[in-house]
């Protein structure tokens, strides 16, 4: 993988997972580093649970990478709240 398609992968995966901070309850902690550290991770995630399923950009299957994001950032919140899922 050369260098630039691993900074969009990056970037699309980061993206990805800043929507996905607005669609569930929980927060991302830190900036636009850990962004891209839960997005790659939940793009991973939601590729291993739905495959390639919608549009990709850069290499990122988008609805799987939001929807594992998602997944990914209420789980850290649900673990990291004790239970508790308000935004402050």
């Amino acid at each position: 993988m050369e260098i630039l398609a691993f900074i969009l992968y990056m970037i699309v995966a980061a993206v990805c997972a800043i929507i996905a901070e607005y669609i569930v309850p929980g927060v991302i902690p830190g900036g636009f580093l850990v962004a891209a550290i839960v997005g790659v991770i939940g793009a991973w995630l939601g590729g291993s649970l739905m495959g390639g399923l919608g549009p990709s950009l850069a290499g990122v299957p988008l609805l799987p990478a939001i929807l594992g994001s998602g997944l990914l950032i209420f789980l850290m919140a649900l673990i990291t709240s004790g239970g508790r899922l308000i935004r402050r």
